[in-house]
């Protein structure tokens, strides 16, 4: 068995299946509950079929990792060889996971640092992606911890919602309240900022509030070094046209992802979601 420091996160991160594997990346799932049915996010729903469900209006909710589920995760994690655990999760304003990790460190068999990186997506995605490349080049766990907390806090996240009101019956909008008396009427734009959901901006048609997101991602990676990820929720060819927009005017552009999200994320957003993160290097 290799000695190692090894990293954990969870399944909102939205890491590619090759990436988690080459990094050796362990995600922990969130949970969907579907009607009756508490299905596993990555594993046991598809977006497809909870995009139709929010279409029906059927009720979703979504669910934290109990600590038993962290704990088992780091008990096999410290029995491959890692000698500490680095455990990166998705802001504690929106989910639970972060505490559900910390009750579930004090017991794991090797030391656990657990991270609350304020992100979500890719951009908690990109923070773990730099902590075990740290970990790789030979980083203690203090070191992949800096990392991560480094690419944190140059990393930013936009979206664009078709409504609001997914974020709203899921509590997840936070002062973008403030947003709900004329959503009706426009599109907004929201972003990530203190770990929280808020509004950003809105613009009066769909076409103008995309364009303007392309906008706000330039403008934020300006000629710097970055990685941006696409997101989007059964909205693949807004996606892949918006992708193709930033390759073209992003000078300093690293690596472009382009993924649907999940379905825990999707749960909050509804159908139309479109996102960008941009991260520094």
């Amino acid at each position: 068995m290799s000695r190692h420091v090894a990293i954990v996160t969870d399944s909102t991160a939205y890491l590619p299946a090759r990436t988690m594997e080459r990094h050796q990346i362990t995600a922990v799932p969130l949970t969907v509950v579907l009607g009756d049915r508490a299905l596993e996010e990555g594993t046991e729903i598809s977006t497809r079929s909870l995009a139709q469900a929010l279409q029906k209006r059927r009720p979703v909710t979504t669910s934290r990792p109990g600590p038993e589920v962290f704990a088992e995760t780091y008990r096999r994690v410290a029995e491959s060889g890692a000698t500490g655990i680095v455990s990166l999760h998705l802001s504690a304003e929106l989910s639970g996971t972060y505490d559900a990790a910390v009750v579930a460190a004090r017991q794991a068999p090797v030391p656990v640092r657990v991270v609350d990186t304020g992100m979500i997506a890719m951009a908690l995605g990109f923070c773990a992606l730099a902590a075990a490349e740290t970990a790789e080049a030979g980083g203690t766990v203090d070191e992949a911890v800096t990392a991560a907390e480094k690419r944190a806090a140059g990393t930013a996240a936009y979206f664009y919602v078709d409504t609001l009101d997914y974020l709203r019956r899921g509590g997840r909008i936070g002062a973008a309240q403030a947003l709900l008396g004329s959503a009706l009427a426009v599109k907004p734009l929201l972003q990530l900022a203190g770990g929280r959901i808020e509004p950003l901006e809105k613009v009066r048609t769909a076409s103008r509030a995309i364009a303007r997101l392309e906008e706000i991602a330039a403008e934020r990676a300006g000629g710097a070094e970055v990685d941006i990820a696409v997101h989007h929720l059964a909205a693949q060819e807004r996606a892949s046209a918006l992708a193709d927009r930033l390759r073209t005017r992003l000078p300093g552009l690293a690596d472009l992802h382009v993924s649907e999200v999940g379905a825990v994320i999707g749960a909050h957003t509804g159908p139309g979601l479109l996102g960008v993160v941009v991260s520094a290097r």
